[in-house]
């Protein structure tokens, strides 16, 4: 391994590129310290569903909101803006014909995405101002101001959105110049830099919980706890890189052609589709979609008992606050049964629902048709389309099911052993997704650059 690593750094040009995306990450770190000049940042961090809310939040973002920094959006609004365009190309006709005019037209829906990112930026920071940090207009909340500065006038206000945005923008800037002179993807390296860089709070929040003695309380983790998160983090890496790397492998076979006197084609090759196919966005888009419940139940709970004041028990008011109180509770815990029965319910939906959006057996059809190649068994066009189609919903029930188990994984570590949600989100879900096929990502770029200069790859022995 360390004779890989020198050779690694031995080639200019890699070394080049690792150098300077571990330079911009570091640019991308230390922006992550900057916060905004007039606001203090007070947020405790206990077991409450606000601060549950905020790091279920930071994982996607590449953020921390309770921190008030310059890049207190993070990256979010690009995901964002991204998601609305990879969507729009399948259902908008304007936008799908641009994705087919090749890097002309990628280059004109990166410019599009680029605008909705702006205003999603101006959009979310001026509504996490207004109703996060203002307790009235004009007024910061008292937990958040300095002494003396309570008030924030209209110019600080437009100060602090522009400052938020431009950060955000920022990021995102950062992100295109490891793609084009780095190496890897870089949006999701900063997205993975966020992962890991709350590795050290999490290690010393397990180490404020360990005891010599067998766990007792659920807050206490002892040598018994120890061993059983030990043996189920190796046991869901395995498996996360296992379905990763997994695929259903179809076989094809070219058709022959006679070209003078010699025969070409008739070679037999494999098409390869992914058992996970829709990668870590079912997660991303069950848990998001999961955290509206909470905030509305929360806010009708509030007002039906708001509106019961002065009425006491007995009355519609009365029962309804205790029935949105009991759903506030159950969505924003995370640990009901009905909140992960939902949860993978979820899962799966968006699951076939992604995947039925990136993969269309039509167009792969008429490319191996018009590239002279069949499936043995299947006439090229209709009947090849009907059987990828069949095979990918089988394998994507698998994926699916796999992509549940991993999501409820950390829920369970957290409820059953009494393991803080910061340690237990590095036992699955959308933490270790991203870090395992971010990792992979940059393995297989580093590969290529030592495959073209003839030396071995960093997982060949």
């Amino acid at each position: 391994m360390w004779e890989k690593l020198r050779v690694i750094f031995a080639i200019p040009e890699l070394r080049q590129k690792i150098l300077l995306t571990l330079a911009l990450l570091g640019i991308y770190r230390i922006g992550y310290q900057i916060r905004l000049p007039f606001i203090n940042s007070n947020i405790n961090t206990g077991n409450d569903p606000l601060n549950t809310f905020l790091d279920k939040f930071g994982v996607l973002a590449a953020t921390d909101l309770r921190e008030f920094t310059i890049f207190g959006l993070g990256i979010m609004p690009y995901i964002s803006a991204s998601i609305v365009f990879q969507l729009l190309g399948s259902v908008w006709a304007p936008i799908e014909q641009l994705r087919k005019e090749g890097q002309t037209g990628m280059r004109k829906i990166n410019e599009y995405t680029r605008y909705l990112t702006v205003f999603l930026c101006l959009i979310q920071s001026w509504v996490f101002l207004r109703y996060v940090v203002m307790a009235s207009p004009g007024q910061i909340a008292p937990q958040f101001c300095y002494p003396g500065t309570q008030t924030l006038h209209f110019g600080w206000q437009i100060a602090a959105v522009s400052i938020m945005t431009c950060g955000t923008i920022f990021l995102m800037w950062l992100g295109e110049q490891i793609d084009e002179y780095g190496i890897g993807n870089g949006i999701s390296l900063l997205i993975m830099a966020s992962i890991l860089a709350q590795m050290p709070k999490a290690l010393l929040e397990l180490k404020a919980s360990m005891t010599t003695e067998l766990s007792g309380s659920s807050g206490e983790i002892g040598p018994d706890k120890l061993i059983v998160l030990g043996l189920l983090f190796v046991g869901v890496v395995f498996g996360v890189v296992f379905i990763t790397l997994g695929q259903r492998r179809i076989q094809t076979q070219s058709a022959k052609h006679v070209r003078g006197r010699r025969v070409y084609g008739g070679t037999k090759q494999y098409l390869p589709l992914r058992i996970n196919q829709a990668g870590v966005m079912p997660i991303i888009f069950a848990s998001s979609l999961l955290m509206l419940p909470g905030l509305l139940f929360g806010v009708v709970a509030g007002w039906f008992s708001q509106a019961n004041e002065g009425f006491g028990e007995g009355t519609w008011y009365a029962f309804l606050g205790k029935f949105f109180t009991i759903l506030d509770n159950v969505f924003n815990t995370g640990q009901s049964l009905t909140y992960i029965v939902c949860y993978v319910l979820l899962i799966f939906f968006f699951c076939y629902f992604w995947t039925s959006i990136t993969f269309n057996p039509k167009e792969m059809s008429e490319n191996l048709k018009d590239h002279g190649t069949f499936i043995p068994g299947y006439r090229p066009g209709k009947r090849t389309a009907d059987h990828l189609e069949r095979v990918m919903v089988r394998i994507t029930y698998v994926g699916a099911a796999f992509l549940s188990l991993v999501a409820i994984v950390p829920i369970v570590v957290n409820m059953q052993l009494g393991v803080p949600w910061s340690v237990a989100a590095f036992y699955g879900g959308t933490s270790l997704l991203i870090a395992v096929s971010v990792a992979f990502d940059l393995i297989q770029k580093v590969d290529n650059h030592l495959l073209m200069r003839n030396y071995r790859g960093l997982l060949e022995s």
